[in-house]
């Protein structure tokens, strides 16, 4: 009998350890899991995270895509609020707005002073055809592309963007070792922006993976390293010329 119960009682171990492993390897993010399952469309996603998409959300419907977010299936690699800032910026902090002033163009008082049309084209570069999450993707390896090169994609605004998922290194139990390839998982996306020159890329990582709303998937950007449209520089300059016109 004892032998018996203490039988069960590893059965029942290894079980449970293997349910947490699996739940483990769902899904990615360095920044803590979030929620993978959201009850309700992509646009519903971002309107119940104000804090990090008001701005995206207003942006959306400014640019008339509100209906796409809500009813079309898509992977969306979601810029974030602080990008919008910064891409904005006050009249010092080296943003658009302190280039609108020294052009003497009309600055940026609220995000309706933005040609709607720029708006759109550039959150099409965020945006890719199907249902795409980590595991859809293939690695890559930044420091070995001619073998892991993750592979290019074009998004629905005809941008060209590398997206790979690195497989990080782990370091065995007793710390004496290095497991290749065995760590965790993180996916990236890599803004093209000259097809003659493929390797020159703006590298952005995902901060949270797999989000999975019912008309898509979403992967939000580490806004440390993204914007929208990936580069501000592009942006800007189309914000810029408008203005001129």
């Amino acid at each position: 009998m004892k032998k018996s119960l203490i039988k069960q009682s590893a059965l029942l171990f290894l079980s449970t350890v293997l349910f947490f492993a699996c739940k483990k390897d769902e899904y990615y993010t360095d920044g803590g899991r979030a929620e993978a399952a959201f009850e309700g469309s992509i646009m519903d996603y971002l309107d119940a995270k104000p804090r990090e998409f008001d701005s995206i959300a207003q942006i959306i419907r400014l640019a008339g895509m509100e209906d796409k977010f809500k009813e079309e299936t898509f992977t969306f690699f979601a810029p974030r609020d602080e990008n919008i800032k910064k891409l904005i910026g006050s009249f010092t902090a080296g943003g658009l707005n302190q280039e609108l002033y020294y052009l003497g163009l009309d600055t940026i008082k609220v995000l309706a002073d933005v040609d709607p049309e720029i708006w759109k084209f550039y959150l099409h570069r965020h945006i890719f055809n199907g249902k795409n999450k980590l595991a859809d993707y293939p690695q890559i390896d930044f420091n070995l592309m001619n073998v892991y090169g993750g592979q290019n994609y074009q998004s629905q605004g005809d941008a060209v963007c590398n997206i790979g998922v690195v497989f990080n290194d782990a370091v065995s139990s007793d710390g004496k070792s290095v497991l290749r390839y065995m760590g965790y998982r993180k996916l990236h996306i890599s803004f093209i922006s000259d097809l003659s020159n493929p390797d020159n890329m703006k590298r952005v990582p995902v901060a949270s993976s797999d989000i999975q709303p019912h008309n898509g998937v979403v992967h939000v950007l580490d806004y440390l390293e993204g914007g929208l449209g990936y580069i501000d520089s592009h942006i800007k300059s189309d914000i810029i010329q408008s203005k001129r016109n």
